[in-house]
């Protein structure tokens, strides 16, 4: 049977400030722990002996000293409050949307894209814990421990479900010295020295289509595995490279690359957050979610 509720069990504060007094020894030093006034804290102590009748401190000179018997009070409510404090703890960390998120993300997009985003997420989400594993190939739910991953293609994944996050722009750079610091026309572009991504092997014919191009190109080059190792060649002034805008933006501000040739960077691909259809959203990962959603627009 439920025990009725007991109109004279103590305060939590009252009690608090009791333990802390004992511990801390005075009145400023409890006002500060707890982000309390010393006159609040005083308040509590008094509320306390009014309630049950009873001294706990003597003042002297505008300090608070506890009574023996009030010493022995706090020693014995000191295991209780830390069991209350706890508890609390383990009650907030097993709330639905506290938890970690197994998150896949490409090296680049990772990188250049969500990054710069994840302070805020971990700001207002202070409770979730993003762990992550670095893919170049898209990942496969059903072997991958994975949660959900960052995904580039178009969204036709069996078994996904997909969130947009960024159409892809496509930019040609290089370094200032390798065009002589000029405009480059397509002729002029199709005879340099040009970087390829394993990933993409077709990304520099599919260019010059788009920009409207028939003729033939220096389809051989050096291939690399990711964007960062051709920003840092293409920096070396190896080549000129195709590569996503948001990849060498800052390159680009800080003139360390320059743009040679400004052209239609649009492709069919994209960039999505993708997870397992048909398989209930974790807490984590619903916050994740929702936050990405707003994230991608700034």
């Amino acid at each position: 049977m439920m025990k009725r509720y007991n109109p004279q069990f103590p305060s939590l504060a009252s009690l608090r400030a009791i333990e802390a007094l004992d511990r801390l020894g005075t009145a400023s030093a409890v006002a500060q722990e707890l982000g309390m006034t010393q006159s609040a804290v005083s308040r509590q102590i008094q509320q306390f002996e009014q309630q049950y009748r009873t001294a706990l401190v003597r003042r002297e000179k505008q300090r608070l000293y506890l009574t023996p018997k009030a010493r022995e009070f706090a020693h014995s409510i000191r295991h209780a409050l830390d069991h209350i404090h706890q508890s609390t703890l383990m009650f907030q960390m097993e709330q639905p949307t506290a938890g970690s998120l197994t998150l896949g993300i490409l090296p680049a997009f990772g990188m250049r894209w969500l990054m710069p985003r994840l302070a805020d997420f971990s700001e207002r989400h202070p409770d979730v814990t993003i762990n992550m594993l670095t893919r170049l190939v898209p990942f496969d739910f059903a072997t991958d421990s994975a949660d959900a991953a960052l995904h580039y293609g178009r969204p036709s994944w069996p078994g996904t479900q997909a969130l947009l996050l960024q159409h892809e722009k496509l930019v040609v750079v290089c370094h200032p010295d390798l065009a002589n610091g000029q405009t480059l026309d397509l002729e002029a572009l199709a005879q340099m020295p040009l970087l390829h991504i394993a990933s993409r092997p077709d990304a520099w014919q599919n260019w010059f289509k788009r920009q409207g191009w028939d003729s033939p190109i220096k389809t051989r080059g050096i291939v690399y595995d990711q964007f960062s190792t051709i920003a840092h060649a293409c920096a070396q002034g190896l080549g000129i490279a195709l590569m996503p805008e948001f990849t060498v933006e800052h390159d680009i501000a800080a003139e360390r690359l320059i743009q040679p040739y400004i052209g239609d960077g649009r492709t069919d691909e994209a960039y999505y957050l993708v997870w397992p259809e048909g398989r209930p959203m974790s807490g984590p990962l619903q916050v994740f979610h929702d936050w990405i959603e707003t994230a991608r627009n700034r």
